[in-house]
């Protein structure tokens, strides 16, 4: 017995620290169920974020080759529509160029054709049309900027393919006695003129070419 106590004091007591440390231990008990809930709540939401993220990029993903490939039809259409469907007409190209530099009065332009490129790589089904480009350096000696640009969009209008201006340069040229036949500025461009074609018959245009 402890002194100062009587038994029945001593019950009280003993229950009351039975109910403390009770009370204690459901406190820490519902202490760590909650950290565990908070954990796993936590988890469930990184996992639903990140489930979230993922479906955002396929989204965009699918988008982006909606986007590419209604830009593709678009392309294919135009080239239909200007019959640049099958082999580059490279002989209608240099007629084309050589009325233009007539009729728009270019004091000199010279030119040179790079060997025709895919532009959609190697992966492309065999039988598909796909695009190809065929590189042109130009070089024009000019009386104005303007007759570039006017050069530019005859290109455009008339060609029997896409013209598309990758690069266009222009320096103005050492003044001499004679400006009208010298000319004033010089034009060094790198044009792609961009056709469509089956890749099986590129294939076949190359297997019967003869080897140099």
């Amino acid at each position: 017995m402890m002194p100062g106590f009587t038994p029945r004091e001593l019950r009280k007591l003993r229950a009351s620290l039975l109910a403390l440390a009770l009370m204690l231990a459901l406190g820490i008990a519902a202490v760590l169920v909650s950290r565990n809930e908070l954990q796993s709540a936590r988890a469930v939401l990184a996992s639903a974020r990140s489930e979230r993220y993922e479906f955002d990029g396929k989204l965009r993903q699918v988008r982006s080759e909606e986007d590419e490939i209604r830009q593709k039809a678009a392309v294919f259409e135009r080239l239909v529509a200007r019959g640049a469907m099958g082999e580059e007409k490279r002989l209608e190209w240099i007629e084309l160029l050589g009325e233009i530099r007539e009729r728009r009065r270019l004091i000199e332009m010279r030119y040179e054709f790079a060997p025709r490129r895919a532009l959609d790589g190697d992966a492309a089904d065999a039988g598909s049309p796909e695009l190809y480009a065929s590189a042109m350096s130009l070089q024009a000696r000019l009386l104005h900027e303007e007759d570039l640009i006017v050069l530019l969009a005859d290109l455009r209008q008339l060609a029997p393919a896409l013209i598309q201006a990758r690069r266009c340069d222009v320096s103005r040229l050492p003044p001499t006695n004679d400006a009208l036949r010298d000319g004033l500025l010089q034009a060094d461009c790198l044009i792609d003129w961009i056709t469509l074609q089956e890749k099986a018959e590129v294939d076949n245009s190359l297997a019967r070419a003869p080897r140099q």
